[in-house]
């Protein structure tokens, strides 16, 4: 019973049409606060924003299917990167837009017909910033001081867009050329550093010429930006800035200690603004600044460096001292031992030399301080032990210590001491042992460790086994290319002799160099070693994943590409139907293998897997097969979609085309749902289709009954004998008519923009629109509408509110918009006056209203408003209608005045106004008769009480 209702109620015409999809088309429209627009050549359009406003730009598009909007930008700097990506709706907004986001930006439409539609707008930022006034003086004049007789220079400088133009002031008096014969102003000129500038130019000095000077920068007041200025004083104290620095260069001082570094400024007026940089970086975060003096708490290594004061008072250039902090600290301790350097030996033997050499970075390098020890013992330098730390051949910060004709009771352990001069910084020792027992490096690779082959994601150790004493550091690398090491580097230290890599990649397949290295060991040709690595990964196939859409009885082919694999050979393949096997095999000389379907049939639906195999693993393509019918594409750009059907209730237009109706079984039927936005509750009904739908064909249903000014959320699904198919969701909203027709105009208030009405601009206040819902009536409860005309607390009405500022006898007015009366005969002429009934609903309760009027507006016609119908004093507290025929002879308006009475309860109130063709039917006797409005059950009242009627009745 209830889809019958249903299917009663919501009645629906099946239509086909030709082809209805059609390449997009598009154009740009602005919104917000542009200042400017303007149209270009080649129709690009110029908007223009300020800067800090919020640019909103909207893409509207036609076409069919619905296209895809996608947003860009011209590429530019790293700055100028739009949001990071594009936009991909249909508006476009930047809140709080900056200068570097002025641009060209793109709109692009596609739906697969045709080209894409593109459309560009260029987006101008326009600011201002605050004006620098510098002062300089003529170059090899005095730079201490402005002297008398002294040419000087105002230089004035703006950021802006557009280019900014500057004026001079001295003192109250405004500056021109020619009006002084001591000053010139330069006209602007733009340089790439400072942009467009005016210099005024000051010749010899006198007395009146010191004064205060005021740059006007003014872009002429585009955008609303005002002009902006800044005073300079200048006097014959005028002077560049000086600085001392309290501080010795350069300072050395421990890690961890305390730095303060003052700046005092000794001259300059006006008084120096003093600053502090950092030449590798910006200030530590911890320092602190206070005026000139800057502290730096608890220093570190890595923020020592060179440390500037900068004075700027914009006269001349800015004054620079700097100085240096040097931190104090010793690291990496490093030794080598070079067997007899001049028999190129690689072991140690006894009546040969031996060389021991100890390295260390040390900060300041000159505090650098080495000792040497045997057996802890102090060890001084002679004739055969010979100390020294400088070498020519090798880095700074090294010491040297040579046994001449080794013996016997030289073999003990040495230890290189480092330290710094006046202490504070931790020793670093490093000792080396002398025996029978050391001997150089040999380098081998365990046999099972090359080569070595892994699977991808595995975790590798790759080995080289390094024997000797001591045991030096190995250096890894890769040997077949030039590329990083898996943690960045070219080389890698290693302790072990082993390199471990987690989550081995394909990428890593090749061969690794383990090499001793010169340091921490022997200071001999390095051993090296190589290692094979060779990573195994699964077959990577494509498609990952395909939907396929077939109808019954259909063939079809699948197809599964091998694009990699190692091994590459011994390539296997299966194909499944869920967890069924249909076929194996191996892939030989082939990289692909295909699956056919000659026939489908309902357990040909489900989803396939081809499966490739090698040792590392398996690749999959997966196929899902299904007969669900693809989506329906809602038709936009139908015209005249939405109707008004009566004065409560509208309706809509539904138009779609199917995508791709032929890859599947024909669809016999539509489920269509519909819910009002904001319910829970669908309403349900089949559309069935006779017949197949063809590509592109236009299907068109009409929904009725739709209340005003609610929104509907439409929901359709198209089925075939699979089932259901892809649903398509859209939202269907009420908005008055744009464009109003004679034939049957209603308003009834319920949207924002209230039918086009407007407020007459030359009465005394305006009419407003309300609900009972919000108005309050605190104030005036004995006057006014409780509800709008048909009873609800939730719908608008127009009304007149009297209470105070209003007076007695100010009126409102309000206009409706303009109606065409079309000529009768070929000559532009109207023949014979066409009658119009206009009607409308009024509430006219207190004791003290006024009037409510009605007049006729006429285009062309210079007299005043012709009257149509009138009405003064109480009428009670409830509506009553009122029409009246009307006969305009040119283009026409419709205005409804409302008149204050002699109190604040007196407002009036109107609804429902309509204009028809035609002539009154059935008007209220002398246009005073109250007319009950009829009860109006709307489908979703009358199959809610058919519910609950029903359930009573099982029950």
């Amino acid at each position: 019973k209830l889809h019958l209702c249903f299917s009663l109620q919501l009645t629906f015409i099946y239509l086909i049409f030709s082809s209805t999809t059609a390449p997009p088309t598009v154009r740009i429209i602005h919104s917000g606060h542009a200042c400017n627009v303007e149209e270009e050549r080649y129709t690009e359009r110029v908007y223009t924003i300020r800067e800090g406003e919020t640019l909103e730009l909207a893409c509207l598009v036609s076409g069919h299917p619905r296209p895809q909007i996608r947003w860009t930008k011209t590429a530019g700097s790293a700055s100028d990167r739009f949001q990071d990506s594009s936009v991909f709706n249909e508006t476009l907004r930047i809140t709080r837009i900056q200068r570097l986001q002025g641009g060209r930006y793109y709109c692009k439409a596609e739906n697969g017909l045709g080209s894409p539609a593109i459309k560009s707008i260029r987006v101008d930022v326009y600011y201002l910033d605050d004006p620098i006034v510098t002062v300089h003086q003529s170059i090899g004049e005095a730079k201490e001081q402005f002297y008398y007789e002294r040419t000087v220079f105002l230089r004035c400088m703006a950021n802006s867009n557009p280019p900014v133009r500057y004026s001079w002031r001295r003192g109250q008096e405004f500056l021109s050329q020619g009006s002084d014969k001591g000053v010139e102003i330069y006209e602007p000129f733009f340089t790439q550093l400072q942009g467009e500038t005016k210099i005024l130019k000051l010749k010899n000095l006198r007395p009146q010429d010191y004064a205060n000077y005021s740059c006007i920068a003014s872009v002429r007041n585009v955008c609303g930006i005002a002009n902006k200025n800044v005073l300079f004083k200048l006097s014959n104290k005028t002077a560049s800035p000086t600085i001392k620095l309290l501080v010795e260069d350069p300072i050395v001082v421990n890690p961890g200690q305390t730095v303060t570094l003052v700046c005092v400024t000794s001259g300059g007026d006006p008084t120096p603004t003093l600053t502090w940089v950092h030449s590798a970086d910006e200030l530590p975060k911890k320092s602190v600044l206070n005026g000139g003096t800057l502290t730096l708490p608890a220093i570190s290594i890595e923020e020592a460096g060179v440390y500037s004061c900068v004075a700027s008072n914009n006269v001349g250039n800015p004054a620079k001292k700097s100085t240096t902090i040097v931190v104090r600290g010793l690291k990496k301790g490093r030794f080598w031992i070079t067997p007899d350097p001049y028999h190129n030996d690689d072991n140690i033997q006894i009546g040969r030399e031996v060389k021991i050499s100890c390295q260390v970075e040390a900060t300041p390098p000159e505090e650098l301080l080495f000792s040497w020890l045997k057996n802890g013992r102090s060890l001084r330098s002679s004739e055969r032990m010979v100390i020294t730390h400088t070498d020519p051949e090798v880095q700074p910060g090294t010491t040297n210590l040579d046994i001449i004709d080794l013996k016997f009771t030289d073999f003990g352990t040495y230890t290189c001491v480092a330290v710094l001069k006046n202490g504070g910084i931790p020793e670093i020792s490093i000792d080396v042992n002398i025996s029978s027992t050391t001997v150089p490096p040999e380098l081998t690779v365990p046999r099972d460790k090359s080569p070595l082959v892994v699977q991808e994601g595995d975790t590798v150790e790759l080995q080289c086994l390094v024997s000797g004493k001591p045991k030096p550091i190995i250096l890894w690398s890769r040997a077949d290319k030039e590329v990083p090491m898996p943690d960045g580097g070219l080389q890698t230290e290693s302790y072990d002799g082993a390199l471990r890599i987690v989550n081995v990649s394909r990428e890593m397949t090749g061969t690794y160099r383990c090499a001793t290295s010169q340091y921490n060991g022997f200071n001999v040709k390095p051993r090296e070693a190589l290692v094979e690595l060779t990573v195994q990964y699964p077959p990577a196939v494509e498609p990952l994943f395909t939907e396929i859409r077939q109808g019954l009885g259909r063939a079809f082919t699948l197809n599964c590409r091998m694009l990699r694999a190692h091994p590459s050979k011994v390539l296997k393949y299966e194909w499944k139907l869920g967890t069924r096997l249909l076929t194996m095999g191996q892939l030989d000389q082939r990289d692909e293998t295909d699956y056919h379907v000659r026939a489908l049939n309902r357990e040909g639906y489900g989803e396939y897997t081809c499966e490739v195999t090698n040792e590392a693993g398996a690749g999959a393509c997966r196929f899902l097969v299904t007969g669900r019918a693809y989506a329906p594409e809602f038709y936009y750009d139908t015209y005249s979609a939405l109707w008004q059907n009566r004065p409560r209730v509208y309706g809509f237009k539904l138009q779609w085309t199917q995508q791709n109706p032929l890859s599947v079984d024909r669809i016999v039927a539509y489920r269509l749902g519909i819910k009002q936005t904001g319910q829970s509750r669908w309403w349900e009904q089949e559309i069935p289709m006779e017949g197949a739908i063809a590509k592109g064909e236009l299907i068109t249903h009409n929904l009725t009954e739709l209340i005003k000014p609610e929104a509907y959320l439409v929901r359709l699904t198209p089925i075939t004998r699979f089932g259901e198919g892809d649903s398509t969701d859209r939202t269907i909203r009420y908005s008055a008519p744009v464009n109003p027709h004679l034939r049957e105009f209603q308003c009834s208030f319920e949207d924002e923009a209230v039918c086009m009405f407007t407020q007459d601009k030359t009465d005394d206040f305006d009419w407003t629109r309300h609900s009972a819902a919000t108005r309050d009536t605190k104030y005036t409860p004995n006057t006014g509408p409780s509800s709008d005309r048909v009873g609800s607390k939730q719908g608008f009405y127009m009304y007149i509110e009297t209470s105070r500022p209003r007076l007695e006898g100010e009126k409102a007015r309000l206009l409706t918009p303009t109606f065409n009366v079309a000529p009768k005969s070929p000559y532009g002429t109207v023949t014979s006056s066409p009658t119009y009934c206009f009607g409308f609903y009024y509430h006219m309760y207190g004791k003290h209203i006024g009037a409510l009027n009605a007049y006729l507006r006429q285009k062309a016609q210079s007299g005043a408003d012709s009257s149509v119908w009138t009405l003064v004093g109480n009428q009670g507290d409830r509506w009553k209608q009122a029409k009246v025929n009307i006969h305009p002879t040119a283009s026409f308006q419709l205005v409804l005045e409302g008149i204050r009475g002699p109190g604040i309860e007196g407002d009036i109130a109107i609804d429902d106004v309509t204009i028809e063709e035609g002539e009154c039917k059935d008007p209220p006797p002398n246009n005073l008769r109250s007319l009950s409005p009829p009860t109006a059950h709307h489908i979703w009242q009358f199959l809610v009480t058919l519910t609950l009627v029903f359930v009573g009745h099982q029950r």
